[in-house]
């Protein structure tokens, strides 16, 4: 199996509210709205969607229930201290969860948290320390 994700998909409890928060608070492009399952443009990128939590652990075979840090953090990586402020600010007018405020992280980075609506932790950063970061934008 190779170091590679094909699409990321986030089970959410109601449709309507994480397309809101996503589309109208972060300016994200639906490419594809199958009504149990929506998927977002990705600019060459792995695809995210959403698919009804229920619904998605049942695919899977796990129960929808869960509590607590799931081990699971999605990064956005961009190009300056500016913008990790820009997208936490939109993030925050949107709903999220502020969980950590943008700031200097311990390995000389620059960044900080929020949780969505549903919970799932996005990871903002950016350091000047190297020229092949993994850039969302």
């Amino acid at each position: 199996m190779k170091a590679h994700v094909s699409s990321i998909l986030l089970g959410v409890r109601d449709m309507e509210r994480a397309k809101r928060f996503y589309v109208e608070g972060l300016g994200w492009k639906i490419q594809k709205d199958f009504g149990i399952s929506v998927f977002f443009e990705s600019d060459g990128a792995s695809p995210v969607g959403f698919y009804s939590r229920d619904g998605l652990a049942a695919q899977v075979g796990t129960d929808k229930e869960g509590s607590g840090f799931s081990g699971l953090v999605l990064t956005y990586v961009v190009r300056s201290q500016a913008r990790v402020d820009e997208v936490m600010a939109e993030a925050e007018k949107a709903g999220a969860t502020i969980l950590k405020p943008a700031g200097a992280l311990p390995w000389g980075g620059y960044g900080g948290t929020f949780a969505d609506p549903d919970g799932y932790i996005w990871s903002l950063g950016y350091s000047d320390q190297g020229t092949d970061q993994p850039y969302a934008e």
